[in-house]
């Protein structure tokens, strides 16, 4: 939903499953980079609008929203501002507060950016945490490496598996066409949502190091693969600070890198990406019906990750 809470308490916390997997189907295609961090979008429109058609003259209804964060001496979480009102308008003063406090706005969009995933992330569905939370920092044709010594299997459950390994994080245009070919796919938004949350959509590449999926396994689903044990012994996590690296390359050239411990712990994002609302990373075209889908104007199919998925930008 961009920013959280508000009326999205409402209509999709206590909304169900149905609620829960529609929303995050909608936020997923219109595009992960023009919706975080950014309380005005289509989705969120979709609650306005509900929350003044349906609730705003029918209850005498009041939002109490706190925005928190980290204090920088003490490491503590405070709060860092409450809002209190009965419409939008307290809800976007929060959003703009959010921004400042909660996202690690990067002077700089890295080039290259080294994720690890600790024992709680065993699949895919979990570690693709690694992927959304980063990559409205990283540079278009940078890369994002992905050391998860934990990672066993793609979905939580086999029904979502098989969907993952059979489609693959393949970027929107192909995901939403196998949704049209598959009813259960069709029936699952949630593993749609998943799948497009995972696609870098040709910005960037993403190569993940599993401890326990093989080569094939990892190429079957559209990614890269490298040798967990050899990034670890080029990239030593137990030595690596959050934040701004150096290593030297294969070719004696030192590369600067940002390195992420814990993808759990915030968002990261270049403050350039805000600038320009219209166009972020992906631009909205219309198709011959009218509906908007949100995919890069210059993707084309691409043969790499073992023929079956990846996107990339053709040449300029």
């Amino acid at each position: 939903l961009g920013m959280a809470n508000f009326n999205k308490n409402l209509f999709v916390g206590v909304g169900g499953v149905e609620a829960i997997n529609l929303s995050h189907f909608i936020g997923a295609v219109h595009g992960m980079e023009k919706l975080m961090g950014r309380g005005q979008n289509p989705l969120r429109s979709i609650l306005n609008y509900a929350s003044k058609e349906y609730l705003q003259d029918q209850f005498d209804l009041w939002y109490i929203l706190t925005v928190m964060g980290s204090n920088i001496a003490t490491g503590e979480v405070e709060m860092k501002g409450l809002y209190i009102g009965n419409d939008v308008r307290c809800y976007n003063m929060a959003c703009d507060l959010s921004l400042q406090v909660n996202f690690n706005l990067l002077p700089k969009p890295p080039k290259k950016m080294v994720v690890y995933l600790s024992e709680e992330y065993h699949s895919t569905w979990l570690g693709n945490k690694s992927i959304y939370r980063t990559r409205m920092a990283i540079d278009d044709g940078g890369e994002l490496i992905v050391m998860a010594p934990h990672v066993e299997t793609f979905g939580e459950d086999e029904r979502i598996d098989a969907l993952i390994r059979q489609v693959g994080y393949v970027g929107t245009p192909a995901i939403m066409e196998a949704m049209k070919e598959d009813k259960e796919l069709e029936s699952n938004l949630s593993a749609v949502a998943h799948l497009i949350h995972g696609s870098s959509e040709g910005r960037f590449s993403i190569t993940y190091c599993p401890g326990r999926l093989t080569r094939e396994e990892i190429e079957s689903v559209g990614f890269q693969y490298a040798s967990l044990e050899a990034m670890k012994r080029r990239y030593d996590v137990d030595g690596l600070e959050d934040g701004w690296n150096t290593e030297v390359n294969e070719d004696g050239v030192e590369e600067e890198f940002y390195y992420i411990s814990n993808p759990a712990l915030g968002l990261w994002a270049v403050s350039s990406r805000f600038e320009d609302d219209s166009e972020v990373s992906t631009s909205s075209r219309e198709n011959n019906d009218g509906a908007s889908t949100a995919i890069a104007s210059n993707q084309e199919a691409s043969a790499q990750s073992g023929g079956v998925g990846g996107w990339k930008r053709p040449p300029t």
